[in-house]
């Protein structure tokens, strides 16, 4: 019982959290989905669902955070907000607007008998945050603002996706997106 079977099974627990949430995600979906051995899922995560879901906050939000330092590289503000949506918007489209952000997922639902999974996903949202506020920062955003405009992003974006998810169309997030995009440019610019 290898590290790719824990692998599979994280990334497994993020994609089905993304549509089903953190409490209609059971242990038995996520062998499903991963296809590892049953036994496995004690061996590798002996505290439980917690802890699973602990890791698949942890791999999606580093999974995207590459997205965004990579997109950022180039120093242009709109592209920081092209990077933290773009993957959003496939995900969307491609499953039927049934997908959304599995961080989001787990962080809606109480965890009062789980608080690490409450600072597992402030930590992912914080890093995003971090990360946004850094390439904005990087494209001419003075820092300040750099930080409050990389929150709103953040903060906009997930609730675009919720809007999109209910509304079953990706309009909420393209309309978000033009404004964030046109706020990032002009704080670039100094206006």
């Amino acid at each position: 019982m290898g590290s790719d079977s824990r692998e599979r099974m994280v990334r497994s627990a993020a994609y089905l959290f993304r549509e089903r949430g953190y409490s209609g995600t059971g242990f038995r979906d996520v062998i499903a989905h991963s296809g590892a051995p049953r036994g496995s899922i004690y061996h590798h995560f002996p505290e439980g669902k917690a802890q699973l879901a602990e890791e698949a906050v942890r791999y999606a939000g580093e999974f995207l955070n590459a997205g965004i330092v990579a997109a950022t590289e180039g120093g242009d503000a709109a592209s920081a907000v092209d990077a933290f949506v773009g993957w959003w918007r496939q995900v969307l489209i491609r499953s039927g607007f049934r997908a959304g952000c599995p961080v989001l997922a787990v962080t809606v639902e109480c965890h009062d008998d789980a608080p690490q999974l409450t600072a597992a996903t402030a930590a992912v949202f914080g890093r995003w945050e971090d990360t946004l506020a850094t390439g904005l920062g990087n494209a001419g955003v003075p820092d300040g603002r750099a930080a409050s405009l990389a929150r709103l992003i953040v903060a906009a974006v997930e609730g675009a996706t919720v809007l999109c998810r209910a509304h079953r169309d990706v309009r909420p997030l393209d309309d978000v997106v033009a404004e964030l995009k046109a706020m990032t440019r002009a704080a670039a610019e100094g206006a």
